[in-house]
């Protein structure tokens, strides 16, 4: 199990960065870039730790998926951001794949 923590917060830590890194504008705004890479740098250490032994594919689909639709909701919540109904709906295919491979997939290791 803590090798879902350990993805959990490498999803976080990725949010977080690009998150930032839309606000680094080019990397010109010094803060913004300086979170942006740092949580980049978590991110992929917390990911390496996952990897031990969740199957790559696995691990990838979960981070990249729950990250767009996290990624989403900051932008829709801290950038204004607004999303349309296709985006919304492919959005939840997205999730709807993470789910498929978390509860019925013998690879991902449960």
């Amino acid at each position: 199990m803590t090798n879902y923590l350990y993805l959990g917060l490498a999803i976080v830590a990725e949010v977080i960065a690009t998150s930032f890194l839309a606000k680094a504008s080019g990397f010109t705004r010094l803060g913004p870039t300086l979170v942006a890479i740092a949580g980049y740098v978590v991110a992929f250490y917390f990911l390496s730790l996952t990897l031990r032994t969740v199957p790559t594919g696995v691990a990838y689909a979960i981070w990249s998926g729950v990250g767009i639709v996290l990624v989403s909701a900051v932008a829709f919540f801290w950038q204004g951001q607004r999303l349309d109904a296709p985006a919304l709906a492919g959005m939840g295919l997205i999730v709807a794949g993470v789910l498929v491979i978390n509860l019925f997939s013998k690879t991902a290791g449960h």
